[in-house]
């Protein structure tokens, strides 16, 4: 019999990210003051950050968590996909906690018992994954544990699935598990896949659109008809009618960018977007 930890250890730290804490935290701090913001208007309710390495999406992710930069939020929902094949149209962690190179994130155990308890009334599955070795979720860790102020509580969410009613229903769930307390809705996409420079920015160019417009369906939708792309299209849209549930009233699209500049080749080339959901 297997015993599963209590704390999920860090399958990708070292590789996608730096692996020492001094070195990961300078270059986080970095890439946070390397953003520069306008003014926003409104209250933080969410942001949309990418999620490959740091080292080709780190400047875009910037942008979306200096949004956040020393505000504190008490709970945090990350809501990613999962690139792994699984049958269940949502999963969660089964261990207690989340470790980065810069210590402990505790998951809200209670709050995750709550959403999982709506979703089964709607005929959901929430299933619970142990050492799963999802990037997408993890990556996004390491900015908030140094933008925000204080510590928080996670709620983990990797979403497979693109049907609206599923998602729509996810969405309710957290919110109404979330009540009065102060969170932050956090969704992890990048954008196009491995087209040139040229398509990636056309491909891209519409979806952020659809993000700006703060439009769920418009994302699902460029997906579905190739019209744009993004590989976290249903958790973006998950996040997206949570923050409206929350009183969102609007969307602003921060950074774009594209591998190529880090990579140099712009023949095949992964986008990256940001953006803060406020109300």
């Amino acid at each position: 019999m297997t015993t599963i930890s209590d704390i999920r250890p860090s399958p990708i730290a070292g590789r996608w990210y730096e692996g020492d804490p001094k070195k990961l935290a300078d270059k986080i701090d970095r890439l946070l003051a390397g953003a520069s913001l306008a003014k926003l208007e409104g209250e933080i309710v969410g942001v949309i950050a990418p999620h490959a390495g740091h080292i080709y999406s780190g400047e875009t992710a910037g942008y979306a968590f200096s949004a956040v930069k020393g505000k504190h939020f008490s709970l945090v929902a990350i809501f990613s996909p999962l690139h792994n094949y699984h049958t269940a149209p949502v999963l969660t962690t089964a261990h207690g906690a989340y470790q980065t190179p810069l210590g402990e994130i505790p998951v809200a155990g209670e709050i995750l018992e709550r959403v999982d308890s709506k979703l089964r009334e709607e005929g959901i599955e929430l299933s619970r994954i142990a050492y799963d070795q999802e990037h997408s979720l993890e990556i996004e860790l390491p900015f908030l544990q140094r933008a925000l102020q204080g510590d928080f509580k996670l709620l983990p969410f990797m979403v497979r699935s693109n049907e609206p009613k599923i998602l729509k229903t996810l969405a309710e769930a957290i919110s109404d598990a979330i009540g009065n307390e102060g969170c932050l809705l956090v969704g992890s996409t990048d954008l196009s896949h491995f087209h040139s420079e040229e398509h990636a920015q056309e491909l891209d160019e519409v979806t952020l659109a659809q993000i700006g417009d703060f439009s769920p369906e418009g994302v699902l939708m460029a997906e579905l008809t190739g019209r744009g792309a993004a590989c976290g299209a249903g958790a973006v849209a998950a996040v997206m009618w949570a923050a409206k549930r929350m009183g969102a009233t609007h969307v602003i699209v921060l950074h774009h960018s594209t591998s190529g500049k880090t990579t140099g080749d712009f023949d095949s080339v992964v986008g990256y977007g940001a953006a803060a959901i406020l109300k």
